[in-house]
């Protein structure tokens, strides 16, 4: 509702998918705060709630599925608790491109950087979230966009 509320702002932004995303970070911070949760838990709670603000009816079945799969993974591979202690940048990459589906340059234009930085960091989160789970990271194949 604020985006609806300071939409001419919005729009008149150089990068209105960077300040989007920002506000989005913003108001989970302070949903945190208000709800009186520690900031430990900022990063799993707001991996939750950015899918949540992203609701609309495409994304309703996305949802359902993901959450079926994040279930699934934490109970075999641990991956969303491995997920949670990423860096900020290296976990809204990988929220924004393998949650969200969002392409490189989206990515880049969401977060306020370089398609360069967002492969990078990708390629960073990936790297660390395998020895967090203890697999083998081999060649980074997805670099092709």
């Amino acid at each position: 509702m604020f985006l609806a509320v300071i939409w001419q702002q919005v729009t008149e932004q150089e990068r209105p998918e960077a300040l989007a995303w920002t506000l989005l970070k913003e108001r989970v911070a302070t949903e945190l705060e208000d709800q009186g949760r520690k900031p430990a838990a900022l990063e799993t709670l707001a991996f939750e709630r950015a899918i949540r603000a992203a609701c609309d009816p495409i994304l309703d079945s996305f949802r359902a599925e993901f959450r079926a799969q994040v279930t699934e993974l934490e109970d075999t591979m641990g991956l969303y608790a491995a997920m949670a202690r990423l860096p900020e940048r290296q976990f809204d990459v990988m929220v924004l491109q393998f949650a969200l589906g969002f392409p490189t340059k989206r990515t880049a234009l969401v977060m306020g950087v370089c398609e360069a930085t967002v492969r990078s960091t990708r390629r960073a989160a990936k790297r660390r979230l395998a020895a967090d789970l203890g697999l083998e990271f081999g060649e980074d194949t997805d670099d092709e966009e």
